[in-house]
């Protein structure tokens, strides 16, 4: 069966690339065939176009129907929609704590300016649009999920369970983008990684990946080696199968999934599926269970190769995916 688990309706911060970019997703489903590119009248319904989605939001039954439409083109049959957690308001104080904001650092600024870009909506208007949506998906076939990517910090499981409380997922997604308050997929601050002593900071990750994992607190833990996006990478098969090994162990021991992400693919200069192939060998021998993930953050980018990597998948002896339910695992034959 065909899904998409790990689905975003809108990222920020806003500029004239995100503009130009939503732009793009929208004239890829509604371009109108009988206007010329370079016309006046073109211009006119592009920008009447983004004013509309500018206007209702990414909350819209309108953008969720191009994800809709999408899902339909491609024979999708489940996809969850989930939102980073550091698009919430009521979230904070927990991001202020745990990321690095110094306006007196280079790093700190940029990130401090970011989170006051990225951070605009409200939880409850997320989690209420998306439950009223449900039925209409799966009346036109397609069964729509409810998730949230919530960023680990270790130590603070206890704030991160109360913001996560009293909301009706049916999944939450644990994931690591902050090393030490640095949000390293930042490409504004990926000249970090020439300055570090990449083993070093490469346990750093893999140790907090651990941790979430052994928290308890995630259905499953997203894109497990994603500190590899600008490609800074360590060049030590020992101490990286190590690594595989553990986090492995801790998935299986935990009864914790993971996914096969293409965002990195696509969408970063690494070019590599997460998990990278020696990692994906290593987690599916230990038994390791796993969704598939397009991490679209548009309605065009859903469903990419998440059926390639369902294929790689089934070449490694996987028989089944998983999906979720109200916080139960769901089975699906390959």
């Amino acid at each position: 069966m065909k899904i998409d688990y790990h689905v975003h309706l809108e990222e920020g911060p806003y500029s004239f690339g995100w503009l130009d970019r939503t732009a793009k997703a929208i004239n890829s489903f509604r371009q109108s065939e009988d206007l010329d590119k370079n016309s006046k009248e073109y211009m006119k319904w592009q920008v009447d176009a983004l004013k509309n989605r500018l206007d209702k939001g990414c909350f819209s039954q309108e953008w969720l129907d191009l994800y809709l439409q999408k899902a339909k083109q491609l024979g999708l049959k489940e996809v969850g929609i989930v939102d980073h957690l550091y698009r919430f308001k009521e979230t904070k104080n927990y991001f202020e704590k745990n990321m690095l904001l110094d306006e007196n650092d280079p790093i700190g600024k940029l990130q401090s300016d970011w989170l006051g870009k990225v951070m605009t909506e409200n939880m409850n208007d997320f989690t209420n649009f998306i439950v009223q949506e449900k039925k209409r998906w799966s009346e036109q076939g397609v069964e729509l999920k409810l998730g949230i990517e919530a960023d680990y910090f270790v130590g603070c499981e206890r704030e991160l369970a109360e913001l996560l409380q009293n909301q009706p997922w049916d999944y939450v997604i644990g994931s690591i983008h902050f090393v030490d308050g640095w949000g390293f997929d930042n490409p504004q601050t990926a000249n970090k990684f020439e300055e570090v002593d990449l083993k070093v900071l490469y346990e750093r990750f893999f140790e907090t990946v651990e941790q979430a994992i052994r928290s308890g607190m995630f259905d499953f833990v997203a894109h497990l080696d994603n500190l590899k996006v600008f490609g800074y990478k360590v060049e030590d098969e020992a101490f990286n199968q190590m690594w595989y090994e553990r986090i492995a162990s801790a998935l299986v021991e935990t009864n914790t999934a993971t996914e096969v992400n293409a965002g990195l693919f696509y969408r970063y200069p690494v070019k590599e599926m997460c998990p990278g192939p020696a990692f994906l060998k290593t987690l599916v021998a230990k038994g390791v269970e796993f969704t598939v993930s397009s991490d679209s953050h548009f309605p065009d980018d859903l469903g990419k190769y998440t059926l390639v990597n369902t294929e790689s998948l089934k070449s490694l002896g996987v028989e089944r995916l998983i999906g979720f339910d109200k916080r139960e695992r769901t089975y699906h034959s390959i």
